[in-house]
């Protein structure tokens, strides 16, 4: 294909030049984008008096007739092509003649790149809102389905204290909200117009920026062309946001997994979402959730790629940025197939409550309780912790846990203890009692539930 900048230059490059500095193998996924950019472009420069009207329909049917030959698969890419921009410039001078070269007055492909992407990642970051909002009511259903079911909570791995599993799965979903929160902040960054900064000075032309932005569904324009062409701050905020997102999404992993090994056994995934072994028949694994918690790093390093790669550059638009695509997609793309996959896996998912229950009777997950019990009944905070602690050590020699202590035994260590002990440290007005806004109490879960629902309206 023919270079169109050739002038200054003969044009002719050197074929392994060709390969290395080509990007339509990885751009041509911003046709779509690209088209819709150049036929706002064409609209502007017939409304302006630049190009004629029929000029300006004339491109206009001629980028739709591409769009659509390209959707159907009438017509090709050229992989030879530099990149998706000058494949749809020369296929439409091919097809037009002289009018297909008027398309790009007043423009350069430094704002029609960055146009093209700002508009490429307006639409996947709604996409992926979506897919997080899809991920939070799986993650309510299941809290709603198991509202009840108690379950040990941990600090340090070590079971802690008794919590609702709902309470527990919709900490997740609080996270996912600051996901969302972040996906909207920086879509409000993605959504600025760059067309008509052109190379970095602007153009002599009597354009109309504020025309294609209204075309393009743009909030607003770019205020100054230099930053208009070497703005990828948006890349970087929607990968630090996605990155952030993923973090959650393996964490999240990392419980799944460890709840359904054999030493935990608290939930079962659906067959659906599990493989198994090729040696041992017995085995099933946990496959989807270890991938996704694998797949964090790989968006990671898409992040970190894009900021290396701007760290030194200097103003305005240099070749470097093209490498900002291959990790965007990416990491996109890899977001997009992690959250397709976890919001059925959830929804399908078993939660085993007696398994919760009795492991959460183990361990002295109540021993707080028994202190506050004893604060209720007059003790300073220490001096209850400090007794509460010696009846656990008691209970570990004697081989019983709290609930079966004998309260003679209570007594020998305060005679403020009586009866109401065992009411007090039962796991279930454990969790009733902890009344305090975002708590693990049935009424604090209901409420949570309730603020969920109403933020993914």
């Amino acid at each position: 294909m023919n270079k169109l900048w050739a002038g200054r230059t003969s044009g002719v490059t050197d074929s392994v030049a060709d390969d290395f500095n080509s990007s339509i193998r990885f751009d041509c996924r911003l046709y779509r984008e690209d088209i819709a950019g150049s036929m706002a472009h064409a609209a502007m420069l017939g409304e302006k008096g630049i190009i004629t009207d029929a000029e300006a329909d004339a491109l206009i049917d001629g980028l739709q007739s591409i769009l659509n030959d390209l959707d159907d698969g009438t017509l090709a890419f050229d992989w030879k092509a530099e990149d998706v921009h000058m494949f749809v410039e020369q296929v439409l001078t091919e097809r037009l003649g002289e009018v297909g070269k008027k398309l790009h007055t007043a423009r350069s492909r430094n704002d029609q790149v960055a146009l093209d992407m700002r508009l490429h990642l307006r639409y996947e970051s709604d996409t992926i809102a979506n897919q997080v909002k899809d991920l939070i009511a799986a993650i309510v259903c299941v809290a709603e389905r198991n509202k009840t079911a108690i379950m040990p909570g941990y600090t340090h791995l070590q079971r802690a204290q008794p919590i609702l599993f709902s309470h527990h799965i919709l900490a997740y979903a609080m996270m996912l909200l600051r996901d969302l929160g972040r996906l909207e902040d920086g879509r409000k960054r993605i959504d600025v117009s760059p067309i008509g900064a052109c190379a970095l000075a602007g153009t002599t032309y009597d354009t109309d920026r504020q025309f294609e932005a209204r075309m393009l569904g743009f909030a607003a324009v770019a205020q100054n062309s230099i930053d208009a062409v070497s703005d990828r701050d948006f890349c970087v905020e929607l990968l630090a946001a996605l990155s952030l997102l993923m973090m959650h999404l393996s964490r999240l992993s990392e419980e799944l997994i460890l709840w359904t090994s054999w030493e935990f056994r608290f939930v079962t995934l659906s067959d659906a979402f599990t493989t198994g072994s090729s040696i041992m028949p017995q085995k099933k694994n946990s496959d989807m959730a270890e991938l996704v918690r694998g797949k964090t790093g790989r968006v990671y390093g898409d992040l970190m790629a894009l900021l290396t790669m701007l760290k030194g550059l200097p103003l305005a638009y240099d070749k470097d940025m093209q490498e900002d695509k291959e990790a965007v997609f990416d990491a996109v793309d890899t977001v997009k197939m992690c959250l397709s996959v976890f919001a059925p896996m959830l929804r399908g998912m078993t939660v085993h409550a007696d398994v919760m229950h009795k492991a959460a009777q183990t361990g002295f997950i109540n021993a707080t309780d028994l202190a506050d019990y004893l604060v209720r009944k007059g003790l300073p905070f220490r001096s209850a912790y400090k007794i509460s602690g010696k009846l656990v050590s008691e209970c570990i020699q004697s081989g019983c846990v709290l609930e079966t202590l004998p309260l003679e035994t209570y007594r020998q260590y305060s005679t403020l203890i009586e009866d109401d002990v065992y009411a007090a440290i039962d796991l279930q007005h454990c969790v009733e009692s902890r009344i305090s806004e975002g708590g693990t109490s049935p009424t604090s879960v209901d409420r949570q539930i309730a603020y969920i629902k109403e933020q993914i309206k």
